[in-house]
């Protein structure tokens, strides 16, 4: 059985344990859906003041809804339009401190405030977005975004 360590509010050791987790749930598993499944929940359990994490994934010209925590979500992103068509089509980190001064953003939880969206890759193209949203706005800086960076990059590593 898996156990989520609790925050211990030194923000770096944090994280340096989330990616510890991340290596132990992928370690041995092949399975795409079952790693973007547990990596979703690991980060919905381990982040604080998150209220959405998960995955969209490049399809027939759109980014469809993958394995995710939280509220059921809008399933179809048109590649360009909000945050996270954004990211991919850009291939680049989004970070967002409030996601209503974003333009063309899309709202599937009227709750969230912020929003961090990292592009997947997997031989070199994107494939998809880590997406996470949170109720506070300015949730997400430099620190999350270099260790969410990291996860994605050991998330790559374990799918490759």
């Amino acid at each position: 059985m898996f156990h989520v360590e609790k925050q211990s509010g030194d923000k770096e050791k944090d994280y340096q344990l989330l990616l510890k987790q991340l290596e132990a749930i992928t370690e041995d598993e092949t399975d795409a859906i079952a790693n973007y499944a547990n990596a979703s929940a690991l980060l919905y359990h381990s982040l604080d003041e998150v209220n959405w994490a998960g995955f969209y994934f490049a399809k027939e010209g759109e980014l469809v809804l993958g394995p995710f925590q939280g509220l059921p979500a809008c399933v179809r992103i048109p590649f360009g339009k909000g945050v996270c068509g954004t990211a991919y089509s850009n291939g680049t980190v989004k970070r967002v401190s409030d996601v209503h001064a974003f333009p063309g953003h899309i709202a599937c939880d009227a709750a969230s405030q912020s929003e961090i969206v990292l592009p997947i890759h997997v031989n070199g193209k994107v494939i998809g977005v880590l997406d996470i949203d949170s109720p506070v706005k300015n949730r997400f800086d430099e620190v999350d975004e270099t260790f969410l960076t990291l996860f994605v990059e050991k998330l790559e590593k374990a799918l490759a």
